[in-house]
């Protein structure tokens, strides 16, 4: 069984603060990589002041975390998270992803992906679940692929919770930022009309054409387009949402209320907490009074109108 490796690069002045953020997603432990006191390391652990020549022509300035996601968990996910965190507490980083082992971890770790009820009315279905109950609920198949938006997340979650209660038959929807597509397919398995998505990714562009298709939607309700929101996207839509970071979300509210019908609702998530005061500023300052709001480990979601 294959398990990802993740390797942060950060200032070496921030390293035990990237520690403690990386803590957050694997518990059990965690690898670090911090050249900035060798000697003094050295001669306080082994009592030596001989150290090898590629040691000492390390960078001083800069340190690594390394953490290692098992196969059941889904990398991306684990990306997502440590980068919005280390955004919001002002770390600079740069983030590798590798495999540890030589097997394909791509599909390994599908075998602990199970359906996932959400809200009220939801079921996310990965395809190869084969032992699953909808119990009632809309049933949305998914292959989540390598693009971010498995369902399992809280912000994607929370998304989908605040949808299921604007979405009816004349919904006209706009995904910024669609990923592989979830919200946007759940939207029409809800009942809206049309679904237009964006995304900078080719590869979540061709994974939410492929979702859209395996849940019966291609037939010209689901669009996606690549690129930028401006440059791509035009008209007017009753539901706006965009399940991103909050920088992404700041920068969006000045524009976002050109794409909204009149009564439309802007549902916006992939927020930590710490970033709340941030974000409501901008909503404020920008023209958006908060309808509703919803939390879950620390992830914020809000309902907005103009």
């Amino acid at each position: 069984m294959d398990w990802t490796e993740i390797k942060i690069e950060v200032p070496a002045a921030k390293v035990d603060a990237a520690g403690d953020i990386a803590q957050m997603v694997v518990p059990y432990g965690i690898y670090i990589e911090d050249y900035s006191d060798l000697e003094q390391a050295a001669w306080e652990i082994a009592k030596i002041d001989l150290i090898d020549e590629d040691l000492l022509k390390k960078d001083r300035d800069k340190a690594y975390v390394h953490i290692y996601i098992p196969p059941q968990d889904n990398p991306q996910e684990a990306v997502a998270f440590l980068s919005e965190r280390y955004n919001a507490e002002g770390i600079a980083h740069k983030i590798e992803v590798s495999v540890c082992r030589n097997q394909d971890w791509e599909n390994n770790w599908k075998q602990y992906f199970k359906s996932i009820p959400v809200g009220e009315k939801l079921l996310i279905h990965p395809v190869w679940d084969d032992e699953y109950n909808a119990d009632g609920r809309v049933v949305l198949d998914i292959e989540p692929g390598l693009a971010f938006g498995s369902g399992g997340h809280d912000t994607t979650q929370l998304c989908l919770e605040m949808l299921e209660r604007y979405i009816d038959p004349d919904s006209t929807v706009l995904d910024i930022g669609c990923g592989s597509g979830i919200l946007g397919v759940c939207a029409l398995l809800l009942g809206a009309e049309s679904v237009t998505g964006v995304d900078i990714d080719e590869l979540a562009v061709k994974q939410a054409y492929e979702n859209a298709k395996l849940n019966g939607f291609d037939d010209g309700r689901f669009l996606v387009h690549q690129g930028d929101l401006v440059e791509k996207v035009t008209g007017k839509f009753s539901v706006v949402v965009a399940n991103i970071v909050a920088d992404v979300i700041i920068k969006l509210c000045r524009n976002v209320a050109d794409y909204m019908s009149d009564d439309a609702v802007f549902i916006t998530s992939g927020i930590i907490d710490k970033r709340e005061q941030d974000v409501l500023a901008a909503f404020e300052s920008n023209g958006f009074r908060v309808v509703e709001r919803n939390e879950n480990n620390g992830w914020l979601c809000f309902s907005l109108k103009k």
